[in-house]
């Protein structure tokens, strides 16, 4: 078993009253992929936003690589080595695909400016669009341009969430590469939250559900039976 990455432990977190994640602990091994799942509204988002410092958490303590992040901002968790990308991707519609990319550089760690040439190999239709505005591209565009801008960092830790939401199926086969290509050749350790099942079997090495805000069940994905698939995933 591969030390951990991320240690999440004991989490709290409210929205207002609303008690949303309920003591929750999480651990994602470096160099593993690890799909966070669960019904629509159990927490998922929610608990991505906290790891990167998106939301306050009420209790308990967020680690990466032994080093404990809970009272840091979203900004010293990406140069640490975090890459985010939220669902909805969040591109920059007024900005160029290469301005967008330039700002997923203010997180490098060595102070580099210069786009890595491995972004456009991973997704050579970049190229092509340096100079078209974020707004202009199609969904999958969008989030392959999202996923870049996360990469150009070149984090330890990959966070996706959604990364196949409202996206056209040869996107989809796409992405799903690439994220193997990462995890699997690259030793890149991905967090991703997914609804469609073949893809998590596809790229994930473990899942953990999620259910009203706590951790129900967790193990090597191909441990995610049918059991679990009826009474924490189908709608």
């Amino acid at each position: 078993m591969a030390a951990s990455l991320l240690e999440i432990d004991g989490l709290e977190q409210y929205y207002g009253e609303s008690h949303t994640l309920w003591d929750l602990s999480l651990s994602v091994g470096d160099g593993a992929c690890t799909c966070l799942m669960g019904r629509n509204g159990v927490g998922k988002s929610t608990l991505l936003r906290c790891i990167m410092g998106v939301l306050p958490i009420a209790g308990g303590h967020i680690r990466f690589d032994g080093k404990d992040i809970t009272s840091l901002r979203p900004e010293q968790r990406a140069r640490l080595g975090i890459g985010y990308v939220p669902q909805g991707r969040e591109v920059f519609s007024q900005l160029t695909v290469r301005e967008n990319l330039e700002v997923g550089l203010a997180a490098r760690r060595d102070g580099s400016r210069e786009i890595p040439g491995e972004v456009f190999q991973l997704f050579p239709v970049l190229r092509e669009m340096l100079q078209r505005q974020g707004g202009n591209l199609s969904g999958g565009q969008q989030q392959q341009l999202a996923i870049a801008r996360a990469l150009v960092a070149e984090p330890r830790l990959l966070i996706l969430d959604e990364p196949t939401e409202g996206i056209q199926p040869n996107i989809v086969q796409q992405i799903g590469e690439v994220v193997t290509e990462l995890n699997q050749s690259r030793g890149l350790t991905v967090l991703l939250v997914e609804q469609k099942l073949p893809f998590a079997r596809r790229v994930a090495e473990h899942f953990s559900i999620l259910d009203r805000g706590r951790r129900v069940a967790e193990g090597a994905i191909q441990e995610l039976d049918e059991n679990l698939v009826d009474t924490y995933l189908k709608v």
